[in-house]
């Protein structure tokens, strides 16, 4: 058990669970902000074009009555079918899909562009003797 613990412990510490861990976070605040993006800047015009629709009230009622809104059905326990929420989502998902391809894009172009690493110099005594070495050689 305490082998295991110690393993853990390992995992836990390296850099890559803490990376790992501020990605995550980061990735549900961009979340969030997509979410409303999508809901409070990008439907309401799309809405207003297409007639004044309200994407997500769109619903359909599997129950008996009528309901004028989804928040209706809801309160009054009907089982719809929120498609509507369901469009708004699929919103979200291709914002985020493509944010994250334009950075994968741009990760990959920056790892390409780098230069090679120059060769590192020869140490000064290597330098010396080949120094020496020419010498000989324009000797004989």
């Amino acid at each position: 058990m305490s082998n295991m613990l110690k393993e853990f412990k390992e995992f836990a510490v390296r850099g890559n669970v803490a990376d790992m861990a501020v990605g995550i976070i980061i990735g549900a605040a961009f979340g969030k902000i997509v979410t409303s993006m999508v809901n409070d800047v990008l439907m309401p015009p799309i809405g207003k074009l297409m007639g004044n629709v309200d994407f997500s009230d769109l619903f359909i009622n599997l129950s008996e009555g009528d309901y004028a809104s989804l928040e209706a059905a809801k309160a009054a326990g009907a089982a719809t079918i929120n498609y509507g929420s369901f469009i708004n989502t699929i919103l979200d998902f291709i914002i985020v899909a493509f944010c994250v391809f334009l950075l994968v894009k741009g990760l990959n172009r920056l790892k390409r562009e780098q230069p090679p690493a120059a060769p590192a110099a020869p140490p000064r005594n290597e330098v010396l003797l080949e120094e020496i070495r020419d010498l000989l050689a324009k000797r004989n």
